[in-house]
């Protein structure tokens, strides 16, 4: 144990143990909250880039493309600064509440195209089975096409799921206390590179593989058969 206190301090990470358990719950609730809130914006912006309106369709590809041509880095900038300036009453948020703000706009269309693959993997057939049992659209939609659209891309959207995760570490810049937020306090505080980094680095690799477990009972429970021939 002598050699690897040389080259990574174990005692020194173990004080702040707390500090990154913290970060941990912090980045976990954050992008908890930014995947629901991506979900259902993403399953209207599915619905929109599906319409047969060019104003609505046209409006959401342009809203896609601007999302995937720029850095997510330069709109929690713009979210940040520019979001006080649009609001009468200027800024009625705070670091956090902005943060979730920048990452579901992000997100949200990322999101949207995954559903909108979905839906539109569900045959069409069972579709037109239960408009001809007296289902309504909308009926139609929420009991049947959406339950498939959702399993059929779940991979997609865990594995969206984990970028956002990873996203979070980004809105450090504008202080807001998570993982990565922890690393930077640790590394301030003591100037220890390596194990500030490195520390936070298995921490979410540690996020990671719990991702990959929960992507394992979730592919058992919705059919995992089928995703496996995919």
């Amino acid at each position: 144990m002598e050699w690897l206190q040389f080259y990574f301090n174990i005692r020194i990470v173990g004080q702040y143990a707390d500090v990154f358990a913290t970060g941990i719950v912090q980045t976990l609730w954050i992008a908890a909250l930014c995947l629901v809130l991506s979900l259902i914006f993403g399953t209207f912006i599915a619905l929109g880039r599906m319409s047969k309106n060019p104003l609505i369709w046209r409006t959401i590809a342009g809203y896609i493309q601007f999302i995937r041509a720029t850095p997510l880095l330069i709109q929690i900038y713009l979210i940040y600064y520019g979001l006080p300036m649009l609001l009468p009453f200027g800024n009625l948020f705070d670091e956090t509440q902005t943060g979730i703000i920048a990452l579901t706009i992000h997100t949200s269309p990322y999101m949207g195209e995954i559903i909108r693959a979905g839906i539109e993997s569900v045959n069409r057939g069972q579709v037109e089975a239960a408009l001809s049992v007296g289902m309504s659209s909308r009926q139609t939609l929420v009991n049947v096409t959406l339950p498939q659209a959702l399993t059929n891309v779940m991979p997609p959207l865990l594995g969206q799921t984990a970028v956002l995760i990873k996203d979070t570490s980004l809105l450090s810049i504008i202080a807001v206390f998570e993982l990565m937020g922890a690393g930077l306090q640790m590394f301030s505080e003591t100037v220890i590179a390596t194990e500030s980094y490195v520390t936070t680095a298995i921490c979410y690799l540690g996020i990671y593989a719990m991702m990959l477990v929960l992507s394992g009972i979730l592919q058992n429970k919705l059919g995992g058969k089928a995703w496996k021939e995919n």
